[in-house]
């Protein structure tokens, strides 16, 4: 389609500033509301879209839907209209970055980040849908994440109120990767498809990446249908099990298995949220091998057997000819390694604890040789590998570079960044500003460092000093941190009084920015020429370069005097202000019948 142009007006309201964003069905301008003078983000309907119906009713009903649903984490729908032979939607414009480009930054996401997230977006999709409205299309690219974590979601360009289907049966809408089974199949769906939905989101967030990848959108689309994703605890073994277990529930394939409310989701979450505070899911610090009570008697019970044998004679030969017992080794994995050890104990196998780095939690038995299910022979020795931590690594200096490239820096020493953003004078906009901890600071492996992002110097309004004098003027701007200039001029306004200033009022610059404000002078006052013996073409043409307005008025006078100033007001020499009017009093040229001094004709000329 061809875009709308930077600086075109929209529906005579909408000011449009630039492009910031393109999907499969609109684009998306940044443009200034000029009735009620405020930014808006306009989405403008594709214009190979807006003569077929199906997609314009899909895009009105994308303005209806979402004009009902006034909530804190829902994007607020102002206005739509017609323009060009198209269609678009008036809304709010939202700082801040799309979650896609939050997790290509910076995930997987801590547990308790990922929650609040889910959370926030549960509240977003649980209120539509008591009011009847599925969104059909969640995804990263639809929410967009301010600096304080806050969430908000965009785009119900796909959203179904009531039970109407408007779409062709068997189409699949939506981004592949976070479609639900019944989606996929084009079938009809409802709340829970949103859910599922909202649970990939969480599982790419905690994961790093979506459980299901293809070649293509159909290849994807099966996946869904017939794949049983990958737990995350083996993607990511520090996720708490109730965490993983409300996550995974939540990505079921039956939507009868799944949760049937956003606010069973939101429960759930809470509850994994209070387990990981707590410390919950068997995890431990630390850990030291606990031998049972009766490991001493088992120590001895081997030197008894071996007298009996040496008593016995030829028992003993008979034992020796008999094959030892086997066992199958259990599976200790996952374990702590105290009760991994007792169990082999107890089975009459023989513990050997190797410590080895690692993210899994400190204690936990990452790895066994022999494997779980070997059948060995009693009293064989079984590796215990447990987690001792991932190790320690130096914080790197990051200040001063780009956000992308700090990221990449930390992500080499095996740390990752959660980012937050604050304005700054000194710092460019983009640049990291500092770190905590700071550089150099010994960490452990798989640690997240704060980064402090600079979002530039802080944006304020000039306010308006136009009319107010000089020192008040003064005064307002720089206790708002701007820095005054003043320029004096000649003005009819009275002295001291502010003209204009520049930056205009209301425009948003950054603190520190100088303004100019052009201050009256008054009115000057220069001295008014003696025109008295001129012609009246040289008296006025003597007055109006001097700035002055010119009146000519005739009198009689003697002969010598005809068609010469014979006085003038004011007279020459004095002060007047630069544009006020000079009378010229000048002798007539031929008398008049009837008359002989009568009064005189007056003819007033512009300066």
């Amino acid at each position: 389609m061809a875009e709308v142009a930077d600086g075109s007006v929209v529906d005579a309201r909408y000011s449009v500033r630039g492009r910031i964003g393109s999907g499969g069905m609109a684009d998306v301008y940044l443009a200034d509301d000029e009735h009620l003078g405020r930014q808006v983000a306009l989405k403008v309907l594709h214009r190979r879209f807006a003569r077929d119906q199906q997609f314009v009713e899909r895009f009105r009903r994308e303005a209806s839907a979402a004009a009902g649903l006034q909530h804190p984490n829902v994007v607020s729908v102002y206005d739509r209209g017609e323009h060009d032979g198209t269609y678009y939607i008036a809304m709010e414009n939202l700082p801040g970055r799309t979650l896609r480009e939050l997790l290509r930054q910076e995930a997987p996401l801590s547990q308790e980040r990922a929650i609040n997230f889910g959370i926030q977006i549960l509240n977003a999709a649980g209120f539509a849908h008591k009011r009847g409205v599925v969104h059909r299309d969640f995804k990263p690219h639809n929410v967009i994440v301010a600096v304080d974590d806050s969430l908000k979601v965009t785009d119900f360009g796909i959203a179904r109120a009531g039970a109407s289907e408007m779409t062709e049966t068997g189409s699949i809408m939506g981004t592949a990767q976070y479609l639900s089974p019944e989606q996929a199949q084009g079938k009809p769906v409802d709340h829970r498809s949103d859910l599922y939905s909202i649970g990939i989101m969480l599982y790419e967030m905690l994961a790093g990446r979506v459980p299901f990848t293809g070649d293509s959108a159909v290849a994807i689309a099966l996946k869904h249908v017939n794949d049983v994703p990958q737990p995350l605890s083996q993607l990511r073994p520090d996720i708490h099990p109730v965490l993983e277990a409300a996550v995974m529930r939540a990505i079921a394939k039956d939507p009868a298995h799944r949760y049937q409310s956003a606010d069973e989701f939101i429960a759930a979450l809470e509850e994994a949220r209070s387990a990981i505070r707590a410390g919950g899911g068997g995890y431990t610090e630390g850990w030291a091998p606990v031998a049972p009570p009766e490991e001493e008697g088992r120590k001895r019970w081997p030197w008894l057997v071996l007298l009996l044998f040496l008593l016995l004679g030829g028992a003993a030969l008979a034992y020796l000819l008999t094959r030892p017992d086997q066992v199958k080794v259990p599976n200790e994995v996952g374990r702590e390694a105290p009760q991994a050890a007792a169990q082999l104990v107890n089975v009459g196998l023989r513990p050997e604890i190797v410590r080895v780095k690692s993210f899994r939690p400190i204690g936990i038995v990452v790895s066994q040789d022999p494997t779980a299910g070997k059948t060995v022979e009693k009293s064989s020795t079984v590796k215990l590998r447990v987690s001792n931590g991932p190790g320690l690594t130096s914080v790197p200096d990051v200040t001063g570079k780009p956000l992308d490239q700090a990221i990449k820096i930390l992500k080499k020493q095996g740390l990752f960044a959660n980012t937050s953003f604050e304005h700054s004078s000194d710092v460019s906009r983009g640049l990291v500003i500092s770190t905590t901890p700071v550089a150099l600071s010994q960490v452990p492996v798989g640690s997240r460092v704060q980064v402090v992002v600079s979002s530039g110097p802080e944006l304020v309004a000039v306010p308006d000093v136009v009319g107010k004098q000089e020192s008040v003027a003064r005064s307002t701007l720089e206790d708002a941190g701007f820095k005054v200039s003043s320029v004096k001029q000649d003005s009819t306004q009275p002295k001291g009084q502010v003209i204009s200033e520049s930056p205009s009022a209301g425009v948003k610059v950054a603190k520190g920015t100088r303004v100019t404000i052009n201050v009256s002078r008054g009115t000057p006052q220069v001295s008014v020429p003696d025109v008295t013996g001129k012609s009246t073409a040289d008296a006025t043409n003597a007055l109006k370069a001097a700035g002055f307005s010119v009146t000519v008025t005739e009198i009689s006078g003697n002969a010598s005097e005809a068609g010469k100033v014979i006085r003038q007001s004011p007279s020459g020499g004095s002060k007047e202000n630069k544009g006020s009017n000079v009378t010229i009093f000048v002798g007539k040229k031929g008398k008049k019948k009837g008359k002989k001094n009568g009064g005189g004709t007056t003819t007033p000329t512009g300066p």
